[in-house]
């Protein structure tokens, strides 16, 4: 086949989820499959790392897409033409966005419907952007796969989709994760926590990740155990991330939680395996990527009982209510007094993060893209 894919994601030094996703699941892809030929579409000059072999072929399509009117450009303007001189038999889009005029059968990877459960936490430009093309980007397809079944269940009720054009595959965790060494992990602990133990959470700050919920339920732990512990926030700060700053300059814990920023590679796996443990209560996953994370590196996690999260965690995760603060630092105080819940957790986490792979994912759309191809 000749697979033309959407690459404008892998991005050196500024990848997140969907990113990362785009990146685990080609670069096995292109590996298990050399007889075919695979075009990689970038909106920007490309890094070398990307072309993962010889039988991919990167293409650059201007202009940068970074903005609806220039996701409109690019998809609906440039690609077409674009797919057509490269006489493409699919095209694969990972990032939620496709082309409705693109001539090629389409597998679009839609991870998740946030726009429509939280449409005030983007701007009035990208809502009326995502609420106008995406029911139009999931008709569209040929196929359609997601990271779970929770999205999956969502795109159904939203667009009224066949539940057989949808399939289910999943996020994986990069081998990057392992867990760590007492003597490794109190040095990760003296360069971040003052040497302390800490919770950890990693994602965009951004109100529908509840970050700052989580901060008020780390002030009630602190208050009801008196517990000489930190809390961690690893990633960007993302649109509207006032609440989170109001709730910490409120905090009278200020000086126990730190902002790291965005963790690349060289730091976000020391970081994640040196954690007490891990907290995840979004308000909204269609998968959450940093709960494997801490699963693999043997570290508990604490997460959300709604949407995708409990698909995710399994029995591994001490699930609460997002919503709850004191449920949330009730969690918290559950793991940092019971040492047998503790080490229960650990060891169902490992098991648990196990049922997730890249190549199951990898495998997963490739058979999407056969089908796909065949019609």
């Amino acid at each position: 086949m000749r697979i033309a894919v959407n690459t404008r994601l892998l991005l050196k030094g500024k990848m997140e989820g969907m990113g990362w996703f785009t990146h685990e699941v080609l670069s096995r892809m292109v590996a298990a499959h050399p007889e075919d030929a695979f075009f990689f579409l970038f909106d920007r000059p490309y890094d070398p790392s990307f072309v993962f072999a010889k039988n991919v072929t990167p293409v650059v399509v201007s202009p940068p897409a970074r903005h609806p009117f220039l996701f409109y450009l690019w998809f609906e303007r440039r690609l077409p033409a674009v797919l057509s001189s490269l006489r493409a038999d699919v095209f694969l889009s990972p990032d939620n966005f496709l082309s409705l005029r693109a001539k090629p059968p389409t597998v679009l990877v839609t991870h998740d419907l946030a726009p429509f459960h939280f449409p005030e936490q983007i701007t009035p430009l990208q809502r009326w952007y995502y609420h106008r093309y995406i029911p139009k980007f999931n008709r569209r397809a040929e196929e359609i796969v997601t990271v779970s079944h929770y999205t999956k269940q969502d795109i159904v009720r939203h667009f009224g989709i066949a539940e057989d054009k949808i399939t289910v595959a999943c996020n994986g965790c990069r081998d990057i994760f392992r867990p760590l060494e007492d003597r490794e992990k109190q040095a990760v602990r003296e360069t971040f926590a003052d040497g302390k133990p800490y919770f950890l959470y990693v994602g965009a700050v951004h109100p529908r990740k509840n970050v700052h919920g989580l901060i008020r339920a780390f002030d009630i732990f602190k208050q009801n155990t008196g517990a000489d512990a930190r809390l961690l926030i690893g990633g960007r700060f993302a649109w509207k991330a006032g609440e989170v700053q109001q709730a910490f300059e409120s905090s009278p814990f200020k000086a126990d939680i730190r902002f790291l920023g965005y963790l690349g590679n060289d730091k976000l796996p020391a970081v994640t395996g040196a954690a007490f443990a891990a907290v995840y209560v979004s308000f909204f996953e269609g998968f959450g990527i940093p709960l494997l994370e801490a699963m693999r590196c043997g570290v508990p996690v604490i997460t959300s009982n709604i949407t995708s999260m409990p698909e995710v965690a399994g029995n591994a995760g001490l699930l609460v209510d997002p919503h709850q603060p004191e449920d949330i630092a009730n969690g918290m105080q559950q793991l940092w007094e019971d040492r047998h819940l503790y080490q229960e957790k650990v060891v169902a986490g490992i098991a648990q993060e196990q049922l997730f792979t890249w190549e199951r994912a990898s495998d997963t759309i490739y058979d999407a893209l056969r089908r796909a191809a065949a019609k």
